[in-house]
């Protein structure tokens, strides 16, 4: 027997924690229906050559971009 067990504090869950969990047992299939919608909205493929395209069409920003280097209208502001 260790000194240390003598001074273990009972294991710490938090009310959230245990929210999430009831939830999760309360609902088996929640795990399963996020993961649909983040499929649906962020798990996408990239296609690389259009990815590429729009790299390769991006302007480069001045380092102050309200700077007066050159005006739209081709007047000094």
């Amino acid at each position: 027997m260790s000194l240390l067990s003598i001074f273990r504090r009972p294991d710490y869950t938090s009310e959230t924690t245990q929210f999430i969990e009831q939830l999760k047992a309360n609902k088996p299939t929640l795990e399963a229906e996020q993961r649909a919608g983040r499929a649906l909205l962020w798990d996408k493929n990239l296609n690389r050559a259009d990815q590429a395209d729009y790299l390769d069409a991006r302007v480069p920003q001045q380092a102050y971009v309200y700077g007066t280097a050159s005006h739209p209208n081709g007047k000094q502001a």
